[in-house]
Protein backbone atom coordinates (compact mmCIF):
# COMPACT_ATOMS: atom_id res chain seq x y z
CA UNK A 1 0.00 0.00 0.00
CA UNK A 2 1.43 3.55 -0.86
CA UNK A 3 2.61 5.37 2.78
CA UNK A 4 0.53 8.16 2.05
CA UNK A 5 -2.62 5.88 1.37
CA UNK A 6 -1.68 4.05 4.16
CA UNK A 7 -1.07 7.42 6.46
CA UNK A 8 -4.56 8.64 5.67
CA UNK A 9 -6.49 5.59 6.58
CA UNK A 10 -4.71 6.06 10.11
CA UNK A 11 -6.23 9.50 10.25
CA UNK A 12 -9.36 8.24 9.37
CA UNK A 13 -9.45 5.25 11.25
CA UNK A 14 -8.08 7.46 14.31
CA UNK A 15 -11.13 9.95 14.31
CA UNK A 16 -13.90 7.96 13.13
CA UNK A 17 -12.17 5.62 16.84
CA UNK A 18 -12.62 9.15 18.36
CA UNK A 19 -16.29 9.81 17.48
CA UNK A 20 -17.00 6.36 18.69
CA UNK A 21 -15.66 6.71 22.10
CA UNK A 22 -18.13 9.30 22.59
CA UNK A 23 -20.70 7.00 22.68
CA UNK A 24 -20.29 5.45 26.17
CA UNK A 25 -19.95 9.29 27.77
CA UNK A 26 -23.71 10.55 26.53
CA UNK A 27 -25.75 10.52 29.62
CA UNK A 28 -27.67 12.35 31.17
CA UNK A 29 -25.58 15.73 31.25
CA UNK A 30 -26.33 15.87 27.44
CA UNK A 31 -30.53 15.85 27.73
CA UNK A 32 -30.25 18.25 29.90
CA UNK A 33 -27.97 20.35 27.67
CA UNK A 34 -30.72 19.58 24.87
CA UNK A 35 -33.77 20.75 27.25
CA UNK A 36 -31.99 24.10 28.47
CA UNK A 37 -30.95 24.94 24.70
CA UNK A 38 -34.60 24.29 23.74
CA UNK A 39 -36.10 26.11 26.64
CA UNK A 40 -33.89 28.81 26.38
CA UNK A 41 -35.69 32.45 25.35
CA UNK A 42 -32.73 33.85 23.87
CA UNK A 43 -30.08 32.83 21.59
CA UNK A 44 -26.98 30.11 21.81
CA UNK A 45 -23.86 31.99 22.44
CA UNK A 46 -21.32 29.47 21.05
CA UNK A 47 -17.49 30.41 21.82
CA UNK A 48 -13.99 28.88 21.40
CA UNK A 49 -10.47 30.06 20.41
CA UNK A 50 -8.35 28.55 17.63
CA UNK A 51 -9.24 25.96 16.10
CA UNK A 52 -12.40 25.30 18.83
CA UNK A 53 -13.54 28.59 17.45
CA UNK A 54 -13.70 27.50 14.17
CA UNK A 55 -15.75 24.54 14.82
CA UNK A 56 -18.05 26.76 17.28
CA UNK A 57 -18.64 28.68 13.61
CA UNK A 58 -19.65 25.70 12.35
CA UNK A 59 -22.16 24.52 14.97
CA UNK A 60 -22.93 27.94 15.07
CA UNK A 61 -24.72 27.72 11.69
CA UNK A 62 -26.50 24.53 11.84
CA UNK A 63 -28.29 25.38 14.98
CA UNK A 64 -29.36 28.80 12.94
CA UNK A 65 -30.28 26.54 10.08
CA UNK A 66 -32.36 24.11 12.04
CA UNK A 67 -34.74 26.74 14.16
CA UNK A 68 -32.23 27.53 16.88
CA UNK A 69 -30.93 30.92 17.20
CA UNK A 70 -27.38 31.40 17.58
CA UNK A 71 -24.16 33.51 17.45
CA UNK A 72 -20.78 33.35 17.49
CA UNK A 73 -18.45 35.04 20.52
CA UNK A 74 -15.10 35.76 20.33
CA UNK A 75 -13.13 35.02 23.28
CA UNK A 76 -10.72 37.97 23.04
CA UNK A 77 -13.46 40.29 21.47
CA UNK A 78 -15.95 39.56 23.65
CA UNK A 79 -13.66 41.28 26.45
CA UNK A 80 -13.81 44.25 24.13
CA UNK A 81 -17.15 45.52 24.00
CA UNK A 82 -18.60 42.09 22.32
CA UNK A 83 -20.34 41.01 25.52
CA UNK A 84 -22.62 43.41 24.62
CA UNK A 85 -24.47 41.09 22.26
CA UNK A 86 -25.24 38.51 25.01
CA UNK A 87 -27.96 38.89 27.44
CA UNK A 88 -29.11 37.21 30.89
CA UNK A 89 -31.88 35.42 28.64
CA UNK A 90 -28.59 33.44 26.24
CA UNK A 91 -27.19 30.50 27.02
CA UNK A 92 -23.74 29.68 26.42
CA UNK A 93 -22.13 26.76 24.98
CA UNK A 94 -18.09 27.40 24.92
CA UNK A 95 -16.04 24.70 23.17
CA UNK A 96 -12.25 23.99 24.41
CA UNK A 97 -10.06 20.51 24.41
CA UNK A 98 -7.79 21.83 27.21
CA UNK A 99 -10.52 23.95 29.16
CA UNK A 100 -7.71 26.20 30.98
CA UNK A 101 -7.33 28.93 27.46
CA UNK A 102 -6.54 31.73 29.40
CA UNK A 103 -9.20 34.42 27.14
CA UNK A 104 -12.18 31.71 28.11
CA UNK A 105 -11.25 32.10 31.52
CA UNK A 106 -11.70 35.95 31.24
CA UNK A 107 -14.95 35.78 29.67
CA UNK A 108 -16.28 32.86 31.85
CA UNK A 109 -16.35 35.10 35.20
CA UNK A 110 -17.94 37.79 32.85
CA UNK A 111 -20.70 35.49 31.66
CA UNK A 112 -20.99 34.43 34.80
CA UNK A 113 -21.75 37.26 36.73
CA UNK A 114 -24.24 38.71 33.76
CA UNK A 115 -25.94 35.22 34.83
CA UNK A 116 -25.47 33.37 31.78
CA UNK A 117 -25.58 29.52 32.08
CA UNK A 118 -22.79 27.94 30.21
CA UNK A 119 -22.76 24.39 29.08
CA UNK A 120 -19.76 23.33 28.19
CA UNK A 121 -18.16 20.49 25.42
CA UNK A 122 -14.67 20.11 26.68
CA UNK A 123 -11.72 17.34 26.29
CA UNK A 124 -10.54 17.74 30.48
CA UNK A 125 -13.46 17.02 32.94
CA UNK A 126 -10.87 18.25 35.52
CA UNK A 127 -10.30 21.91 33.68
CA UNK A 128 -11.09 25.12 34.90
CA UNK A 129 -13.85 25.39 32.09
CA UNK A 130 -15.41 21.86 33.24
CA UNK A 131 -15.53 23.10 36.87
CA UNK A 132 -16.78 26.76 35.52
CA UNK A 133 -19.93 25.53 33.45
CA UNK A 134 -23.41 24.36 34.44
CA UNK A 135 -23.16 21.62 32.54
CA UNK A 136 -20.35 19.58 30.93
CA UNK A 137 -20.09 16.96 27.82
CA UNK A 138 -16.75 15.27 28.12
CA UNK A 139 -15.83 15.43 24.17
CA UNK A 140 -12.00 13.87 25.23
CA UNK A 141 -10.28 11.95 22.90
CA UNK A 142 -7.75 9.03 23.94
CA UNK A 143 -4.96 10.59 21.21
CA UNK A 144 -4.88 13.06 17.83
CA UNK A 145 -4.45 11.90 14.21
CA UNK A 146 -1.64 14.03 13.66
CA UNK A 147 1.57 12.02 13.60
CA UNK A 148 3.09 14.56 16.33
CA UNK A 149 0.54 14.72 18.99
CA UNK A 150 -0.04 18.70 18.53
CA UNK A 151 -2.27 19.95 15.42
CA UNK A 152 -5.93 19.38 17.04
CA UNK A 153 -7.41 16.83 14.49
CA UNK A 154 -9.14 13.87 16.33
CA UNK A 155 -10.30 16.65 19.53
CA UNK A 156 -11.79 18.65 17.01
CA UNK A 157 -14.21 16.44 14.49
CA UNK A 158 -15.02 15.02 18.09
CA UNK A 159 -16.67 18.44 19.13
CA UNK A 160 -17.99 18.97 15.86
CA UNK A 161 -19.59 15.23 16.08
CA UNK A 162 -20.85 16.08 19.74
CA UNK A 163 -22.30 19.67 18.35
CA UNK A 164 -24.04 17.84 15.42
CA UNK A 165 -25.70 15.83 17.84
CA UNK A 166 -26.69 18.21 19.73
CA UNK A 167 -28.08 20.06 16.91
CA UNK A 168 -29.86 16.76 15.34
CA UNK A 169 -31.32 16.33 18.90
CA UNK A 170 -33.06 20.10 18.79
CA UNK A 171 -34.39 19.70 15.21
CA UNK A 172 -36.37 16.58 16.85
CA UNK A 173 -37.25 17.98 20.16
CA UNK A 174 -38.84 20.79 17.96
CA UNK A 175 -40.74 18.58 15.18
CA UNK A 176 -38.57 20.85 12.96
CA UNK A 177 -40.21 19.90 9.29
CA UNK A 178 -39.39 20.87 5.70
CA UNK A 179 -41.43 23.65 5.20
CA UNK A 180 -39.10 25.29 7.81
CA UNK A 181 -36.04 23.82 6.63
CA UNK A 182 -36.94 25.66 3.38
CA UNK A 183 -38.26 29.31 5.41
CA UNK A 184 -34.14 29.25 6.62
CA UNK A 185 -32.76 27.44 2.75
CA UNK A 186 -34.57 30.25 -0.03
CA UNK A 187 -31.19 30.28 -2.21
CA UNK A 188 -29.26 27.33 -3.38
CA UNK A 189 -30.67 24.36 -6.22
CA UNK A 190 -33.24 23.17 -3.72
CA UNK A 191 -34.68 26.03 -2.72
CA UNK A 192 -35.34 26.57 -6.24
CA UNK A 193 -36.00 23.43 -7.00
CA UNK A 194 -38.91 23.56 -4.07
CA UNK A 195 -40.44 27.27 -5.00
CA UNK A 196 -41.40 25.56 -8.65
CA UNK A 197 -45.39 24.74 -8.74
CA UNK A 198 -46.41 21.12 -8.87
CA UNK A 199 -47.64 21.37 -12.24
CA UNK A 200 -44.00 22.47 -13.46
CA UNK A 201 -43.09 18.70 -12.27
CA UNK A 202 -46.15 16.53 -12.36
CA UNK A 203 -46.43 13.50 -14.40
CA UNK A 204 -49.19 12.93 -17.00
CA UNK A 205 -49.73 10.68 -19.76
CA UNK A 206 -47.35 7.68 -20.23
CA UNK A 207 -45.13 9.11 -17.62
CA UNK A 208 -48.12 8.53 -15.23
CA UNK A 209 -48.97 4.56 -13.88
CA UNK A 210 -52.25 4.54 -14.35
CA UNK A 211 -54.73 1.69 -15.75
CA UNK A 212 -58.73 1.28 -16.22
CA UNK A 213 -61.60 0.39 -13.72
CA UNK A 214 -62.49 -3.33 -14.03
CA UNK A 215 -58.86 -4.71 -14.80
CA UNK A 216 -56.98 -7.42 -12.78
CA UNK A 217 -54.56 -6.62 -9.52
CA UNK A 218 -52.07 -8.67 -11.94
CA UNK A 219 -52.77 -5.30 -14.55
CA UNK A 220 -52.37 -2.99 -11.75
CA UNK A 221 -49.02 -4.95 -10.74
CA UNK A 222 -47.79 -4.83 -13.92
CA UNK A 223 -48.04 -1.13 -14.28
CA UNK A 224 -46.77 -0.44 -10.82
CA UNK A 225 -43.91 -1.53 -12.12
CA UNK A 226 -43.63 -0.62 -15.58
CA UNK A 227 -42.44 3.00 -13.80
CA UNK A 228 -41.44 1.59 -10.41
CA UNK A 229 -43.52 4.69 -8.44
CA UNK A 230 -44.98 2.13 -5.74
CA UNK A 231 -48.57 3.42 -6.86
CA UNK A 232 -51.05 3.06 -9.76
CA UNK A 233 -54.11 5.57 -10.62
CA UNK A 234 -57.33 4.28 -11.65
CA UNK A 235 -59.04 5.96 -14.21
CA UNK A 236 -62.44 5.58 -16.03
CA UNK A 237 -62.37 5.65 -19.81
CA UNK A 238 -63.08 9.14 -19.68
CA UNK A 239 -59.84 9.64 -18.04
CA UNK A 240 -61.45 11.03 -15.05
CA UNK A 241 -59.61 9.58 -11.49
CA UNK A 242 -61.48 7.15 -9.54
CA UNK A 243 -59.09 5.93 -7.13
CA UNK A 244 -55.44 5.11 -6.30
CA UNK A 245 -54.12 1.20 -5.59
CA UNK A 246 -50.45 1.56 -3.77
CA UNK A 247 -47.96 -1.61 -3.92
CA UNK A 248 -48.50 -2.19 0.14
CA UNK A 249 -52.94 -2.28 -0.90
CA UNK A 250 -52.22 -5.45 -3.51
CA UNK A 251 -49.55 -7.01 -1.23
CA UNK A 252 -52.48 -6.69 1.91
CA UNK A 253 -54.58 -8.02 -1.02
CA UNK A 254 -52.57 -11.18 -2.22
CA UNK A 255 -51.97 -12.02 1.74
CA UNK A 256 -55.83 -11.83 2.90
CA UNK A 257 -57.96 -13.12 -0.10
CA UNK A 258 -57.88 -16.36 -1.40
CA UNK A 259 -59.04 -15.80 -5.27
CA UNK A 260 -56.99 -12.46 -5.73
CA UNK A 261 -56.83 -13.37 -9.34
CA UNK A 262 -60.34 -12.31 -9.64
CA UNK A 263 -60.45 -9.21 -7.51
CA UNK A 264 -60.42 -5.77 -9.78
CA UNK A 265 -58.87 -2.89 -8.98
CA UNK A 266 -61.84 -0.99 -7.58
CA UNK A 267 -62.31 -3.47 -4.86
CA UNK A 268 -59.00 -2.36 -3.19
CA UNK A 269 -58.34 1.13 -4.57
CA UNK A 270 -58.63 4.26 -1.94
CA UNK A 271 -61.29 6.26 -3.58
CA UNK A 272 -60.63 9.49 -2.82
CA UNK A 273 -56.51 10.26 -2.43
CA UNK A 274 -55.28 13.10 -1.12
CA UNK A 275 -54.59 15.52 -3.40
CA UNK A 276 -52.93 18.90 -4.29
CA UNK A 277 -53.56 22.32 -6.45
CA UNK A 278 -51.88 22.25 -9.32
CA UNK A 279 -50.09 25.51 -8.48
CA UNK A 280 -48.93 25.13 -4.98
CA UNK A 281 -45.73 25.14 -4.34
CA UNK A 282 -43.70 21.91 -4.23
CA UNK A 283 -42.75 22.77 -0.49
CA UNK A 284 -46.01 22.97 -0.11
CA UNK A 285 -46.84 19.53 -1.41
CA UNK A 286 -43.82 18.04 0.45
CA UNK A 287 -44.97 19.53 3.70
CA UNK A 288 -48.52 17.49 2.96
CA UNK A 289 -47.01 14.10 2.41
CA UNK A 290 -44.71 14.57 5.26
CA UNK A 291 -47.78 14.82 7.63
CA UNK A 292 -49.92 12.40 5.89
CA UNK A 293 -47.04 10.19 5.42
CA UNK A 294 -47.36 9.44 1.87
CA UNK A 295 -44.77 9.33 -1.29
CA UNK A 296 -47.69 10.69 -3.96
CA UNK A 297 -50.01 13.03 -4.29
CA UNK A 298 -52.90 13.74 -7.30
CA UNK A 299 -52.68 16.69 -8.63
CA UNK A 300 -55.91 18.87 -9.85
CA UNK A 301 -56.80 22.16 -11.35
CA UNK A 302 -59.58 24.58 -9.46
CA UNK A 303 -62.05 23.07 -11.20
CA UNK A 304 -61.26 19.78 -9.31
CA UNK A 305 -60.35 18.09 -12.47
CA UNK A 306 -57.94 15.80 -12.49
CA UNK A 307 -54.05 16.54 -13.99
CA UNK A 308 -51.99 14.24 -13.12
CA UNK A 309 -49.93 13.09 -10.00
CA UNK A 310 -46.27 13.89 -8.27
CA UNK A 311 -43.92 11.39 -6.77
CA UNK A 312 -41.82 12.43 -3.46
CA UNK A 313 -38.67 11.93 -6.28
CA UNK A 314 -39.84 14.33 -8.44
CA UNK A 315 -40.09 16.91 -5.76
CA UNK A 316 -36.69 16.15 -4.73
CA UNK A 317 -35.37 16.19 -8.17
CA UNK A 318 -35.01 12.20 -8.53
CA UNK A 319 -31.43 11.85 -6.76
CA UNK A 320 -30.12 15.17 -7.73
CA UNK A 321 -30.65 15.97 -3.51
CA UNK A 322 -30.57 14.00 -0.41
CA UNK A 323 -31.79 14.84 3.00
CA UNK A 324 -30.49 12.96 6.28
CA UNK A 325 -33.70 12.81 8.88
CA UNK A 326 -34.45 16.86 9.08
Amino acid sequence: MNDLIKQAREVLETEAQGILELLPKLDDRFVQAVEEVYACKGRVVVSGIGKSGIIGRKIMATLNSTGTPALFLHPVEAMHGDLGMVSSRDIALILSNSGETEELKAMITSLRNMGVRIIALVGNMDSTLACSSDICIDVGVAREACPLGLAPTTSTTAVLAMGDALSVALISKRKFSRTEFRKYHPGGALGRRLSIQVKEIMLSGDRMPAVLSGVSLMDAAKEIDRLNLGVVLVLDRQEDLQGIVTDGDLRRAVLRMENFQNVRVEDIMTPDPVYVHEDVQALEALDLMEQKGITCLVIRNTERRFKGMVHLHDLLGRGEFRFTHI
